[in-house]
């Protein structure tokens, strides 16, 4: 018999993921997202899969945490994944330019990271036609 907490926890997990990708397809629909500051996008957008402490999930899916990740080290990561998706995770190019700067300056100076450098509104502009171009030629 399966572990009643464990249990419970996936259905949370997956309950949650599941709002996050709602969330994110009537967003898109919608034309975007009404948040402007990195804590509002996070709180509203990220943390629905990956936790309000940032520590990520699993459940139904592995739903990595953001909580002391090196990888957000590269502050350029962090950007190319929010536009373009990764894995299980939707792209999230729905977000403007400036709340992609936002969110991600704000997981790579919380939940337990400190990265200096912050991204900069350029920086994501450039990206932005990269990562798009990159999304479009992918088979399948």
């Amino acid at each position: 018999m399966k572990h009643p907490i464990r249990v419970a926890t996936g259905v949370v997990c997956t309950v949650a993921a599941v709002a996050g990708i709602v969330t994110a397809a009537n967003a898109q629909r919608r034309g975007g997202y009404n948040f402007a500051s990195g804590k509002d996008i996070y709180e509203h957008v990220c943390q629905g899969c990956h936790m309000a402490d940032a520590k990520g999930a699993q459940g139904a899916g592995a739903y990595p945490g953001l909580a002391s990740n090196r990888k957000l080290q590269t502050p350029l990561y962090p950007v190319l994944i929010v536009l373009r998706g990764q894995k299980a995770m939707p792209s999230f190019s729905a977000l403007s330019d400036e709340q992609v700067v936002e969110v991600v300056n704000y997981i790579r100076t919380n939940f337990g990271n400190s990265y200096p450098n912050a991204v900069t509104l350029d920086q994501v502009k450039g990206l932005r036609a990269r990562a798009v171009q990159q999304q479009a030629q992918r088979p399948g």
